[in-house]
């Protein structure tokens, strides 16, 4: 996780420009606009949010953030061509309609414009592994249960102080739809993107040593990737 994050946080610095404006999709209270901030030149000017969780807006709004409360599976709110670099950090398997938000994706960036994405992927070894189990894998659908979470039915990677929130009506971390890395790189090239680039993250079972290789020649089954798209 920690590599995928770094590439995308590089891509998205790389896009950066004095007349940049970017979208955080899944804003939350502004982590990645610190991070962007801190280790890059992004300014409080061009960095715009979308969060749908209330509480969380607000926090980013009283720190002078533009963060609106919104829902990603709906129509976005903000004009065509409008921003420079769009980007969703463990957001796209958090939503019901992620076709339609990547259509939006691509409506509101401008020409030439970067879309950044990290995302579990639902074709590993590791998923079909613990499928033959009779597991949940952490990667899919989650129910809406934080019992059956509990009760290790839904195989946890997370921390164990992460708070599970799946009943919540506003849940942040319960995973909806997830797509595989062919299916989601052939449909950003679908709706209009070109030059879709993939990345893949961690092959899991195999050792830590072999997982840059592999990673290399295998990004199809990898548990984390990342896709850079240009309008």
């Amino acid at each position: 996780m920690r590599e995928a994050y770094a590439l995308a946080l590089n891509e998205i610095a790389g896009s950066l420009t004095p007349d940049s404006a970017v979208l955080d999709c899944g804003a939350n209270t502004g982590r990645i606009f610190d991070e962007l901030s801190q280790r890059y030149t992004l300014q409080s000017a061009q960095y715009h949010g979308i969060e749908w969780d209330a509480s969380a807006a607000a926090q980013a709004r009283a720190r002078g953030l533009q963060v609106t409360c919104g829902d990603l599976n709906r129509n976005l709110d903000y004009s065509g061509a409008q921003f420079s670099c769009v980007f969703g950090l463990s957001v796209l398997e958090h939503l019901l309609n992620g076709c339609r938000y990547l259509r939006e994706c691509h409506r509101i960036l401008r020409p030439d414009g970067t879309l950044v994405l990290l995302t579990p992927n639902i074709s590993t070894y590791f998923t079909a592994a613990l499928i033959l189990a009779g597991k949940m894998p952490s990667s899919g659908p989650h129910p809406d249960s934080d019992v059956l979470i509990r009760r290790e039915e839904v195989f946890k990677v997370s921390s164990d102080t992460l708070h599970m929130d799946s009943e919540r009506d506003t849940p942040q971390h319960r995973h909806l739809v997830v797509f595989s890395y062919r299916v989601l790189r052939d449909y950003l090239a679908l709706i209009g993107f070109r030059e879709v680039k993939g990345y893949g993250f961690g092959l899991y079972p195999f050792p830590n040593l072999a997982q840059p290789l592999l990673e290399r020649l295998d990004p199809y089954h990898c548990h984390q990737m990342v896709f850079i798209a240009r309008k």
